[in-house]
């Protein structure tokens, strides 16, 4: 199996066990073995579908003003956990590629695979909830059409997108491009560089 087949099924797998759950509280134990790049995958897509609900759940205009500031600190720290996830998975591409030597004439892509894979991750959810709503029997013929319409745009845009992964993996393989990873470094989480953080040391 490729590796980037490899990711959409876990993805799936997983954003179909999340809504099993549709709390974003749920426990789970991760069912792949600890310390493997499926297993970060797993975590990777359940973030994803955690944050993606927490995102639904801030933006309801009823919601009471001190709940919608802890949701939105908690939407932080999993933006931050996400970032140290895909930095994660760069990291072992990175050894996966350690005995490559570019060619004379290799270049550099646009993004890391983790980066591209991440957008892969929040595909898979894309792809569930327009799903659903294409599916929904109390919707209008209308939105049923127009959902339908967007779940074979985001189809082929998974198709286009693995495709690109995987000759992206493959010409860094084979020396074509190498890669090259510049960790995010956000600021506003770090108190060293957020000024209001620091003004209040």
């Amino acid at each position: 199996m490729k590796f980037v087949d490899k990711c959409n099924e876990i993805f799936s797998n997983t954003t179909e066990l999340y809504h099993n759950f549709d709390d974003v509280d749920a426990k789970v134990d991760n069912p792949y073995e600890k310390g493997s790049i499926e297993a970060d995958l797993f975590v990777k897509n359940w973030i994803d579908a955690v944050q993606w609900h927490l995102e639904d759940l801030i933006r309801d205009p009823a919601i009471d003003p001190v709940e919608a500031l802890a949701l939105k600190h908690r939407i932080d720290r999993s933006n931050q956990d996400r970032t140290d996830l895909v930095e994660k998975i760069d990291t072992y591409f990175r050894s996966e590629f350690s005995g490559v030597k570019p060619l004379a004439d290799a270049t550099i892509n646009t993004e890391s695979p983790a980066w591209a894979i991440d957008r892969l991750s929040i595909l898979a959810l894309k792809i569930y909830h327009m799903r659903r709503e294409a599916e929904r029997s109390d919707a209008s013929p209308e939105h049923i059409s127009q959902c339908c319409s967007k779940l074979d745009v985001l189809l082929e845009q998974r198709s286009d997108l693995s495709l690109a992964i995987s000759q992206l993996l493959d010409d860094i393989a084979a020396g074509r491009k190498y890669m090259k990873v510049y960790r995010q470094m956000k600021m506003y989480n770090d108190p060293d560089t957020n000024p209001v953080l620091y003004g209040k040391k």
